[in-house]
C-alpha cells in the first residue's frame, strides 16, 4: 500500500513536470497530455518491460491513467495563475525522479534482483520518462547534462541498501532514500554542484 502511494505521488509529480514543459514549447491541449503522460510512465515501462512484467504496470490499472489526465489538466488550469511556473517544473521533476528511485527499487527487490540490479532500475525509472520527455520536446535529456540528475538516483540507492543492513522497516528506508535523492539534486542546483564534463576547449592557436 505504501508505494503504491508513492508512485501515484510520482506520478503526479511527473505528470505535471511534463505538462510544464510542453506549455512551455506552445503545444496544443493533445500535445500537453501526450508528453504529461510519456514522462510519467516511460520509466516504468521500460523497466516492466526488461524483468518481464506483462501487461505493465500503468496498463493493470487505469487509475494511473486517470491521475495523469487529471494532473496535466490541473496544470493546464493554474498556468496562468502561478507566476513562477518554470520555477515548479524544476520542483517537481525533483520529487519525480526521488519517488520513482523508490518505486523502482522495490520493484527490483520484489522481482529479487541483485542490489545493484535495483539500483538501476530505480535510476531508470526516474529518469527515462525525462529522456522521452526532452527528446520528443527538442530538449537535451537532463540526464545527458553536466548537473547532478541519475547521479542523485544511484545516490538514493545505495542508501537504501548501506542503510537495509541495519534496519528493518522497508517503509522508513524508502522514505531516506527518496529524500536522499531530492536532497542531493536540490543541493546541487542550489550551489551548482556538476559532473565535470569531458569535453574540452582547445586552445586558441
Amino acid at each position: 500500500m505504501f508505494i503504491q502511494i508513492v508512485d501515484l505521488l510520482g506520478t503526479i509529480a511527473f505528470a505535471i513536470s511534463g505538462a510544464l514543459i510542453a506549455m512551455n514549447k506552445r503545444m496544443d491541449p493533445f500535445g500537453v497530455l501526450i508528453i504529461s503522460f510519456v514522462t510519467a510512465v516511460g520509466g516504468g515501462t521500460l523497466r516492466d518491460l526488461m524483468i518481464g512484467v506483462e501487461p505493465v504496470s500503468w496498463m493493470r490499472n487505469i487509475t494511473f491513467v486517470y491521475v495523469i489526465i487529471g494532473s496535466a489538466t490541473f496544470a493546464v488550469i493554474i498556468r496562468n495563475r502561478i507566476s513562477f511556473l518554470m520555477k515548479s517544473l524544476f520542483l517537481f521533476d525533483t520529487i519525480g525522479i526521488g519517488l520513482y528511485t523508490v518505486v523502482g527499487i522495490e520493484t527490483g527487490l520484489v522481482a529479487g534482483l541483485h542490489p545493484t540490479i535495483c539500483i538501476a532500475m530505480g535510476t531508470m525509472t526516474a529518469c527515462f520518462g525525462g529522456v522521452l520527455r526532452d527528446t520528443l520536446c527538442n530538449e537535451i535529456p537532463v540526464i545527458f547534462r553536466e548537473e547532478i540528475y541519475a547521479t542523485a538516483c544511484i545516490l538514493g540507492g545505495v542508501t537504501y541498501f548501506v542503510l537495509l543492513q541495519f534496519f528493518e522497516d522497508r517503509n522508513y528506508l524508502f522514505i531516506i532514500a527518496g529524500l536522499v535523492v531530492i536532497t542531493v539534486r536540490l543541493v546541487a542546483a542550489r550551489f551548482k554542484i556538476s559532473l565535470p564534463s569531458l569535453y574540452k576547449k582547445e586552445k586558441d592557436s
